[in-house]
């Protein structure tokens, strides 16, 4: 790839007849298309959906930009405010924060270029305080989107959204969606196929911030059911870093921060004229108060799974239980072990539970904090956080024998009792409205 190349947005169409958005990349002479199928209900025409599907293919671009990583983007035809190009340079640098770590690339001086400047929003009317609510939760499978439903659970009208490749269905969501007992609206979305021959045709490859990308059609299939917020399942430790790197925090859950969330709703209104709400209900919270929350509720605890071999993009390479063996494995087990029996572990990883397995103490020792080791990148909570689930967990009559936990504990000062309460509270700011707050941002 010459200096002289750049990555260009080539635009979007929509197909109200099919249900569908194409959103149109080119680099180095190569084209590429994503495509987003919503079904025809809704109104396709109205001014918001046509916003929401510009941000779509603003966003999207990303997964095509990482393909050579260029110095420059140009925006092309696609219309944008300074505002929007501001917030998608902070998307692209700090959203491939890892993808640039880890393929040893400086995206520092990447320059944006093009799109045509000073598109209009739409004007939808702003829902007030009284006015009847709508949500769409997005939703996985693991503890935290399951902590939201039941947070959120009667405080208006909800639903679930699941976005998949068009026509797929993982179990590891659809099981406890049932378990809701809500409806589910969905979205496939169908990266161009090339991204799939990445090694073949000698593309960079790494990871993107997909939850941004998500975020974004979540949007659209909210305005197009009619709903009026998109309710997230981003807790207070997202927003922690992965590691520092060149004087760079790199966070591989960038999408799902603190930062993120807050230029993304800023995007929103000045898009959507306040049309929609977009908030995460467990912003102000720790992934140790999601559990002792999650704990609380037993009929999803033989649904849900977190491990990501649940999520292989190949069905036949889909695992139907958790591995045990994973850092998504590791940091459910041990995240959960304060707060349910040792039993209840055991069988809910099929008998193998990661805590009874010594091979696995490296991995425990990343996320406690006291290996050389950084915190993996995957979506796990902070160091903070996991230090005092092994404290609490150590206490348990049923885990004398969880010899592994006890020689974790040990490798590390013990943080006091009125530390490990404070994670057991509202910790941080959040924008969650009043109508949809837990009762404990109410007291």
């Amino acid at each position: 790839m010459s200096p002289g190349q750049s990555f260009r947005y080539e635009g979007f169409d929509l197909d109200p007849g099919q249900g569908l958005l194409t959103c149109r990349y080119s680099l180095g002479g190569r084209d590429f298309a994503e495509k987003v199928s919503f079904g025809p209900a809704g109104d396709w025409g109205s001014p918001e959906v046509g916003q929401a599907a510009r941000l779509i293919c603003l966003l999207a671009g990303v997964s095509y930009y990482k393909t050579a990583a260029p110095p420059v983007v140009d925006l092309g035809p696609v219309p944008v405010t300074p505002a929007e190009v501001g917030f998608l340079r902070t998307f692209y640098l700090d959203g491939l924060g890892e993808f640039a770590y880890r393929n040893g690339l400086d995206l520092s001086a990447l320059q944006f270029s093009g799109g045509v400047i000073g598109g209009p929003a739409a004007s939808g009317p702003d829902r007030g305080p009284g006015a009847t609510r709508a949500m769409l939760i997005p939703f996985g499978g693991g503890i935290d989107s399951i902590v939201t439903v039941e947070l959120v659970r009667g405080r208006g009208d909800a639903a679930l959204f699941v976005m998949s490749t068009p026509g797929d269905r993982f179990a590891a969501i659809e099981r406890p969606a049932e378990v809701t007992g809500l409806p589910v609206v969905r979205a496939g979305r169908e990266i161009d196929p090339q991204l799939l021959r990445s090694a073949e045709l000698g593309f960079l490859n790494g990871h993107v911030p997909v939850t941004g990308i998500l975020s974004a059609i979540a949007v659209m299939a909210a305005l197009l059911d009619g709903r009026d917020a998109v309710v997230m399942s981003n807790e207070w430790s997202a927003s922690a870093p992965t590691l520092t790197a060149g004087g760079r925090a790199v966070n591989h859950q960038y999408s799902k921060s603190m930062g993120f969330e807050a230029g993304f709703r800023q995007v929103l209104a000045d898009a959507l004229g306040g049309r929609l709400a977009y908030f995460s209900a467990l912003r102000p919270f720790t992934e140790l108060w999601v559990a002792r929350r999650f704990a609380g509720l037993a009929r999803y605890h033989g649904t849900f799974r977190s491990c990501n071999r649940a999520f292989h993009i190949d069905p036949a390479q889909r695992l139907d239980h958790w591995c045990g063996r994973c850092d998504k494995c590791c940091f459910i087990d041990l995240i959960l072990a304060p707060f349910l029996p040792a039993s209840d572990l055991r069988q809910i990883f099929g008998g193998h539970e990661p805590l009874a397995d010594p091979s696995l103490a490296d991995r425990f020792r990343a996320l406690v904090g006291t290996s050389a080791a950084s915190k993996p990148f995957e979506c796990v909570g902070e160091v903070s956080e996991c230090r005092a689930a092994a404290v609490l967990a150590a206490r348990r009559p049923d885990r004398t024998a969880t010899t592994l936990l006890h020689e974790l504990t040990a490798q590390f000062p013990p943080p006091d009792p009125p530390a490990i309460e404070a994670l057991l509270r509202p910790v941080g700011e959040h924008w969650i409205p009043d109508a949809y707050a837990a009762d404990d941002l109410l007291v």
